[in-house]
């Protein structure tokens, strides 16, 4: 129900249900805390993408998979898949490459999270975020949702969003920033974007991302600068960054080997 493929460089990380839209199972989110667990020590992978097979990327989590014949009470089955379900989101964001989405059609529920914790995101015109949460009588708060949707927008535009169950077209998710571009497929798009990305220093890429994240919680200026110039310290002890500078003298694209 995931399908991986790896190669050049760049992964890509299918989810593969399209009878139900890519709904998402406890058996999924663990296929993919395994995928991501794996990327999180690969040295060889620089980028990857996430995309769904079919006519959507993903229409959240399968409410109707529960499992009455667990040990567990409801709640209890309830609340320990969403803990897991997170903990695919919080692993989105840290490992180390970044994570390209590639949306298409319906992006619902917790595949939105999904998305928003990718660090770019390329989407095709018939894709739709739908946030119907308090419609059905849920809160907002759906795995890190309420924490990066107002981070991405500004909390007006994010309150405006969630209180009146918004859905969001491609058109308005570029408006909003929410979407790097729009392409007639997606996926190509992502691919065509992640090959900019291989183009770029190794090192530069990893901790770019780490301090985008670190950035998020930094308390102040001073102590988010305070990481910023150890990094930049370090990076000028890398032979790509000799390679960077000759390549500019020299006026040709530089040949990073991430060292």
């Amino acid at each position: 129900m995931v399908d991986f493929d790896r190669r050049d460089g760049v992964a890509t990380i299918t989810l593969s249900r399209p009878d139900r839209l890519n709904a998402i199972t406890d058996e999924i989110v663990e296929e993919l805390l395994r995928i991501l667990g794996e990327l999180a020590t690969d040295t060889a992978t620089r980028v990857v993408i996430l995309t769904g097979e079919g006519r959507a990327f993903c229409s959240g989590m399968d409410i109707q998979a529960d499992t009455p014949d667990s040990d567990e009470g409801r709640v209890q089955r309830i609340y320990r898949g969403l803990v897991r379900a997170g903990e695919v989101v919080c692993a989105l964001r840290e490992i180390p490459q970044p994570v390209v989405a590639a949306l298409h059609g319906p992006v619902a529920g917790m595949a939105i999270s999904l998305a928003l914790a990718c660090d770019l995101r390329v989407a095709s015109p018939t894709m739709k975020m739908v946030t119907p949460f308090l419609k059905l009588g849920f809160s907002a708060g759906d795995l890190g949702l309420s924490w990066m949707l107002p981070r991405l927008i500004g909390t007006a535009r994010a309150g405006e969003i969630f209180y009146r169950a918004q859905n969001i077209t491609a058109e308005r998710a570029l408006e909003l920033g929410l979407v790097t571009m729009i392409v007639e497929d997606d996926l190509a798009g992502a691919r065509e974007l992640a090959a900019e990305l291989m183009t770029r220093s190794p090192f530069g890429l990893r901790h770019t991302k780490e301090l985008l994240n670190l950035a998020m919680d930094a308390p102040s200026l001073r102590t988010h600068m305070a990481i910023e110039n150890r990094t930049q310290t370090m990076a000028f002890l890398t032979e790509d960054l000799r390679e960077g500078f000759t390549a500019t003298l020299e006026r040709r694209d530089p040949e990073f080997r991430n060292r």
